[in-house]
């Protein structure tokens, strides 16, 4: 089933190292728009498969005859892979990682599109998958009303039902001889009492998962339902979402998902400002390649910021793997540094290794100034 990417497994790729070979990282774009059909995909998977073949050990004369035979096994592991194993199913791209020598086998069939692409390292390529993490996995999605009390978690792309506390409650019919005023205000104390129990349970859901929240309702109704909320579960609502009274998971999907690109915007902003502020004080933040691949190597990277198009050649200490953008000798062991093209994802491999996270900032260009690239240092 397609899904999205977390952090706990981002770093868990970060820290595989093909250590008896070389490992392959290959991207398939399944948009439709890209690829309308299994044939269309088919077609550049192939190319992309012979891409990587071609550049088997190519410039790497130091591989071994088993190594290079071991690359020719996964390649055609792969092709296998999608032709008996992998079924579309709604996935919009797919990762696959591959280093049979050292027993390392990966398939992520994704709900969001990654660009074609393939390489061959020791590290996994795994910059393209940064843009993908968090976008709302996780997150709650609650329906409250006078009657209603629905629970989803957004899950691959799809609401999953957590709870469902829907409860009929008692029209002004139903309750014989009571006077008007008396049958209305035992109405109301009902329906009171029912958006308690969904609160009380939205809360414990909030303190278990640490999700943000969408709620879906009419604006009288979150005005009530926002009172009876934990601190913590206010303060975890993304937004508000209105629908019909009756949507079905798919149609409070599409009203909730505008919430969560919106406070993933909000987020986005708040981010830069504090590397702006930061980096002005010259205090916790690193601007330019320099000194961030610098705070990488050393662990000290928090949240490493990047945008569209920020790359260059890095040296690497083979030893080590210290990251530098010149020099020769790497100061921490003297080994000799190599030159690496992709400085992008080294930088991002590092920074999830040590534990940090990673941004990749969708349409804002503040890092122009600063090669591209910046973070927020732990120290």
């Amino acid at each position: 089933m397609a899904r999205t990417v977390t952090w706990e497994e981002l770093r868990d790729l970060a820290g595989v190292q093909a250590e008896q070979g070389l490992a392959i990282s290959l991207y398939l774009d399944l948009d439709p728009s890209a690829a309308p059909t299994a044939g269309d995909a088919q077609t550049r998977l192939n190319s992309l498969l012979d891409q990587g073949a071609k550049a088997n050990g190519a410039g790497k004369d130091d591989l071994t005859h088993d190594q290079r035979v071991g690359l020719r096994e996964d390649f055609e592991r792969i092709r296998r892979y999608f032709e008996v194993e992998f079924r579309r199913d709604g996935a919009q791209g797919v990762a696959v990682f591959c280093a049979g020598l050292d027993g390392v086998w990966r398939s992520l069939p994704l709900t969001e599109t990654v660009p074609d692409g393939i390489r061959l390292g020791h590290e996994l390529y795994l910059a393209p998958l940064v843009p993908l993490v968090g976008r709302g996995e996780g997150a709650l999605v609650v329906v409250p009303g006078r009657e209603q009390g629905r629970i989803y978690r957004l899950r691959a792309g799809r609401l999953e039902e957590l709870a469902d506390l829907s409860e009929r409650q008692p029209r002004r019919h139903d309750q014989g001889g009571w006077s008007q005023a008396n049958q209305q205000r035992h109405i109301d104390e009902l329906a009171q009492e029912h958006l308690r129990r969904v609160a009380e349970e939205l809360d414990r859901r909030v303190r278990l998962a640490g999700a943000q929240v969408v709620v879906v309702a009419s604006d009288d109704t979150w005005s009530e339902f926002e009172g009876l909320l934990a601190q913590e579960t206010r303060a975890a609502v993304a937004g508000v979402a209105h629908a019909e009274a009756h949507a079905q998971p798919a149609e409070l999907l599409a009203a909730a998902e505008p919430v969560l690109e919106r406070r993933r915007a909000e987020r986005e902003a708040e981010l830069v400002e504090r590397w702006r502020e930061e980096a002005g004080r010259e205090a916790r933040a690193s601007s330019g390649w320099a000194a961030t691949l610098e705070a990488a190597s050393d662990g000290r990277v928090e949240l490493l910021l990047y945008q569209d198009g920020a790359s260059r050649p890095v040296r690497r200490c083979p030893a080590c793997g210290r990251l530098a953008t010149e020099g020769e000798i790497c100061p921490l062991d003297g080994a000799a540094f190599e030159d690496v093209d992709d400085g992008l994802n080294l930088a991002v491999q590092r920074t999830l290794a040590h534990g940090g996270k990673v941004w990749a900032l969708s349409d804002r260009r503040d890092l122009d100034p600063v090669e591209g690239i910046g973070a927020l240092l732990r120290f």
